[in-house]
């Protein structure tokens, strides 16, 4: 990844789309860290790092930027809740369905539009929800101004923040490296990185002096050499599986035209084991949140007493029930995916009209069965490997008794496949200009 990130900046068109995406990052970090007015932020993270759970989690996804209430506290949330929506609607309703299918570019212009339509409308309820979250805590201080005219303040600046990141996504995809939305998502996840190796490190401190008390976090030495061992079998795991293909091989009958003869090679179809990358995650985090975000325009918690609070904790990121709903999500959205990016009937047919077949099978409908089933296969694996991978630091941190150990599965998927997606498209983008001593 270094040498590739290297042999990139040697082109200028290149370190141009790097330097820009470095530069849409840091105002995406600048606007992590101004606060929205009239909140007090320092004591909005004390309670929120201390209910811990699914607010632990949607502030490792945002970033530093949630528990400190600023501008770019609700992130890329509304943007990914909307893609989600769209989408599904574009499989339920035949007219979005023809626009994505048959509107060509014009129609992938008019679904961005209306993505970004629903992405400011969920900003505004996911901003109304957040408010109410603050002010049953008594966290906002109006300054003697009315209470409404407070509330519109910070609801439209969560909203405003929200549509400026989806705006940036959009410059980095169009004019940087990569897609815009997941190198967000990067940056904020990684700005976390720090505080929990502080975490780890604290806890282990405190364990070996014998420190104790109600809010003191104290870690076994072997629990943090577990964290570091997960998280390194993770990353080879990733890593292996990212680039694992299955080829399906294919035969082009040879075929006479005037005195030349063409076809006759052979070539194979690549099936990624993984198709849908890191989108199944991201996908399912952000549903498996709905409950919290419920929640919130109530004003409550997993504190909370009364049902609110045992729904709250039956949906919290260490119980069972949100255990299997993650997994379960996590394998449908890669079902969707694949489903949405690979059509097996389009590539029989131009198989067969490219004079290619796949030994063993006639052209035409038992090609596309077969790819089909082949496709099943893969699908139903990358599944697993996403949703295993996904839960695993979940019921390691229950063991071990480190909650916030949950949150380092997902982020650690989202990290790696953003990075080695980033990669490739550096690599694509090389290979397009003949760079080739590059990639060797």
């Amino acid at each position: 990844m270094i040498e590739t990130i290297r042999n990139a900046w040697k082109i200028p068109e290149l370190r141009k789309k790097i330097l820009f995406t470095i530069f849409a990052l840091l105002i995406f970090r600048l606007g992590s860290v101004v606060p929205v007015p009239f909140i007090n932020s320092e004591a909005l993270g004390t309670t929120l790092n201390s209910m811990g759970g699914i607010f632990s989690l949607l502030g490792t996804m945002n970033g530093t930027a949630f528990s400190m209430a600023a501008v770019f506290a609700l992130g890329v949330q509304p943007y990914i809740n909307s893609s989600i929506i769209i989408q599904l609607l574009t499989v339920a309703i035949p007219a979005l369905e023809r626009l994505q299918r048959d509107g060509g570019e014009e129609g992938r212009k008019k679904i961005a539009a209306i993505t970004r339509y629903v992405t400011v409308a969920i900003a505004i309820l996911q901003g109304l929800g957040y408010y109410t979250l603050i002010n049953s805590y008594n966290l906002i201080d109006n300054a003697g101004l009315p209470g409404w005219w407070v509330a519109i303040v910070i609801i439209l600046c969560f909203t405003a923040g929200s549509a400026f990141v989806m705006w940036l996504g959009e410059q980095i995809t169009e004019f940087g490296i990569g897609n815009g939305i997941s190198i967000i998502l990067f940056a904020g996840i990684l700005s976390r990185v720090p505080g929990m190796v502080m975490t780890v490190y604290t806890g282990v401190r405190n364990n070996l002096n014998g420190v104790t008390g109600e809010n003191v976090f104290n870690l076994p030495w072997w629990g943090a050499i577990l964290i570091v061992i997960g998280m390194l079998a993770i990353i080879v795991l990733i890593v292996f599986i990212q680039n694992s293909e299955r080829r399906i091989p294919v035969q082009y009958a040879k075929r006479v035209v005037g005195r030349k003869m063409y076809g006759g090679q052979s070539s194979h179809i690549p099936l990624k084991v993984n198709m849908s990358g890191v989108m199944p995650i991201i996908f399912a985090q952000a549903i498996a949140s709905l409950p919290s975000t419920i929640g919130m325009f109530f004003g409550k918690s997993v504190e909370s007493e009364g049902g609110w609070g045992v729904f709250l904790r039956v949906f919290n990121t260490t119980s069972v029930v949100y255990i299997i709903v993650y997994f379960l999500l996590i394998v449908g959205f890669s079902y969707f995916y694949s489903t949405m990016q690979f059509n097996p009937v389009e590539v029989a047919n131009n198989l067969k009209k490219n004079g290619g077949f796949i030994p063993g099978f006639r052209p035409g409908k038992p090609t596309a069965d077969f790819i089909h089933k082949v496709l099943g296969k893969i699908t139903m694996f990358g599944a697993l490997y996403l949703a295993v991978i996904a839960i695993a630091p979940i019921v390691t941190g229950a063991v071990i008794g480190v909650s916030s150990l949950a949150i380092g599965g997902t982020s650690v998927i989202i990290v790696v496949g953003v990075a080695l997606e980033t990669t490739k498209a550096m690599e694509a983008q090389m290979m397009m200009r003949h760079y080739k001593g590059f990639l060797e």
